[in-house]
């Protein structure tokens, strides 16, 4: 079975994780989710690390999702739930448990599309660049489902109410530069630069001294830390009710037979 993230090493104590599925646009699958989350582990535990690089194949980040995991031709499943399940569990949700429990710095590099989960993890990582050629998007209402990845929490902090309104219940299409402006990347590159300049800022990070790069992570988070947590599973849950509606099922249907 071919590999659908790959790590490597392009600078001393960087670790590079490359999500490989370019004829899916890097689409996010079971198996990928479960490889990205033991990777993230793995390259947070390894001493020889100190920060983490995410990027995508192909001039493309990821198309979020792969919906052809979220179709059920399950009848039972097909009408949605009067209230959210008292837990869920995804390999969505599992991996994005994992990046946010990751000790040290993440840095992602995006290039092409960055779509629905493909922006929201983009929240949780330290730093972020996108080349200006960056499209993003957050269709979740417009597929009969709501925001996940703590988004609902996270973007009206960066970007403010009235943005991170307009980008999650209207789902349009937005460039680099706005996602610069909702505080979703640090800064817009050259197309094809966003890998270089992150991996530059991670060079740059391991050479300073481990602890007080842990330490500072960690303080950064600490104010926020328990509503991340709390918003992530109760958007989890709405999600997952939404999930089975019809109208969702409706939305996995017409986007798979295009």
């Amino acid at each position: 079975m071919t590999a659908t993230v790959l790590a490597s090493a392009p600078a001393s104590g960087v670790r590079l994780l490359t999500i490989s599925r370019p004829e899916r646009r890097n689409a996010l699958d079971r198996a990928t989710y479960a490889l990205l989350g033991a990777s993230l582990a793995e390259a947070d535990r390894d001493a020889s690390v100190a920060a983490i690089v995410l990027t995508g194949a192909g001039n493309c980040f990821t198309s979020g999702n792969d919906i052809a995991d979220f179709r059920t031709d399950d009848t039972q499943d097909a009408e949605a739930p009067t209230e959210p399940a008292a837990a869920v569990s995804s390999p969505g949700l599992s991996f994005l448990r994992d990046l946010v429990g990751v000790s040290k710095p993440v840095i992602a590099a995006v290039e092409g599309f960055a779509v629905g989960i493909g922006t929201t993890l983009l929240l949780h990582c330290d730093l972020a660049y996108a080349g200006q050629g960056a499209r993003f998007r957050l269709p979740f209402v417009r597929l009969g489902l709501c925001p996940e990845g703590s988004s609902t929490y996270l973007l009206p902090l960066l970007a403010g109410q009235k943005l991170a309104s307009e980008l999650l219940l209207i789902g349009d299409e937005f460039p680099a530069r706005v996602a610069a402006q909702a505080g979703i990347v640090n800064a817009v590159t050259e197309d094809g630069q966003s890998l270089e300049t992150a991996i530059e800022k991670a060079a740059r990070i391991a050479a300073l001294s481990p602890e007080a790069v842990l330490a500072t992570k960690k303080l950064l988070r600490r104010g926020y830390a328990t509503a991340i947590s709390e918003t992530l599973e109760e958007e989890a849950r709405h999600f997952h009710a939404l999930r089975r509606s019809e109208a969702a099922q409706q939305a996995f249907r017409a986007f798979l037979s295009r």
